[in-house]
């Protein structure tokens, strides 16, 4: 780990260093512009033991059971306007039927890109104190667990509550700052993946852990828009749908949008909105490390019924000011978090999938990385997107 902090601190050194723009950048490249690094091996303090459900033998150089609640697997980031951010703690292992000691977290984050490090500031549990989630629940005291949900990206509306896109059911999940679930779970309406606890005899029509991956929050703030993961059985493959989920009637529209993959093996890892009718969205293969050949973000404009869609990142080929001739990759095998800095420059966070992924060093587990990709252009984002 001693090496790792080295390495983090030199890289974050040589970026601090840099001209502002990237004076000799590539006009039609991103470029990299910060970097941040929250070591694997960090825990909640004081939290339970975890992991008890993956065996004993070591993966990736870490002992099982862990002996805390890993501060892991970023799968969605919302703005805090103090430069701290809240980041979302996905199911935890991967699976519902090995998350169980997993608790599902909000943590409060602060990246030093002069540092190259990351602060954990707090966070909050999610729970269901009110008894509002109609089927059982893993825990007595309705803390909730990775067993429960699976939630995979987050909102934090004006008045600091928070809107959770969930991959079993899938489900909006609404929750207090405090963590407290505000409503029942919101169903997607024609939609069930295997997961789902009121499944009976039907068949699913979405795949295993192919739910809502991204969730977007209108700029008006009325409206969310969360992005299914996989394609619904009978939709052209390699196709997702985008909804319209109406906050002030809490219904879904009867719109929606296809955002189509390049390649049906693909996934996308988030999407945030950009503006009325543009949104970002990071799509990526299943790859990490040398073999990883597809990390990117997109524009996605609305258009009738799709999402047209313009490259503005490869996360594979960033340009680095400390060494115009070799690119700063992002070699994770999951990327799952962006969000706006500034009209020219996005935060994004790798999941790490604790402890099983090493994209960054073969055999080590991946640190959650953020990382600053300042753009060619100006987005020309609305004003709001900030809010």
């Amino acid at each position: 780990m001693k090496r790792l902090s080295i390495a983090v601190l030199a890289l974050a050194a040589g970026l601090a260093a840099m001209p502002a723009h990237g004076a000799a950048a590539d006009r039609d490249r991103a470029s990299l512009a910060g970097f941040a690094s929250l070591p694997a091996e960090t825990y909640v303090p004081g939290s339970e033991p975890s992991g008890s459900q993956l065996g004993t033998a070591p993966v990736n150089g870490v002992t099982l059971p862990l002996p805390g609640q890993p501060i892991q697997g970023f799968s969605g980031i919302a703005r805090r306007h103090d430069g701290s951010f809240d980041v979302l703690s996905d199911n935890g292992f991967g699976a519902k039927n090995n998350s169980a000691d997993f608790l599902l977290r909000i943590h409060r984050i602060r990246p030093d890109f002069q540092r190259g490090t990351i602060d954990v500031l707090g966070g909050v549990n999610l729970r269901d104190p009110r008894g509002l989630v109609p089927f059982a629940l893993t825990r007595a005291d309705r803390v909730l667990t990775g067993a429960d949900f699976d939630v995979e990206s987050i909102q934090r509306a004006v008045d600091g509550t928070y809107w959770i896109g969930d991959e079993f059911g899938p489900f909006l999940l609404h929750f207090s700052g405090r963590g407290e679930l505000l409503d029942a779970p919101i169903p997607l309406p024609g939609v069930k993946a295997p997961d789902n606890p009121s499944l009976g005899s039907e068949q699913p029509n979405l795949g295993r852990s192919k739910g809502f991956e991204g969730l977007a929050r209108s700029v008006d703030q009325r409206r969310l828009y969360p992005l299914l993961e996989g394609t619904v059985t009978g939709d052209e493959p390699g196709t997702l749908r985008m909804y319209e989920y109406d906050l002030r009637k809490r219904r879904y529209s009867a719109r929606h949008w296809t955002y189509r993959l390049d390649d049906p093996s693909h996934a996308i890892g988030d999407a945030i909105a950009v503006d009325r009718d543009r949104f970002l969205v990071i799509e990526r293969d299943n790859l990490q490390g040398d073999a990883a050949k597809v990390k990117k973000i997109y524009l996605a404009e609305r258009r009738g019924t799709e999402l047209v869609k313009t490259l503005v990142a490869d996360l594979l080929d960033l340009y680095d000011p400390r060494d115009p001739s070799t690119p700063f990759r992002f070699p994770f095998q999951t990327i799952e978090d962006v969000i706006i800095l500034d009209d020219r420059t996005l935060g994004v966070l790798d999941d790490n999938n604790f402890p099983f992924s090493s994209g960054r060093t073969a055999g080590r587990p991946d640190p959650s990385e953020f990382i600053k990709v300042r753009l060619p252009r100006r987005l020309h984002a609305d004003p709001r997107v900030y809010l």
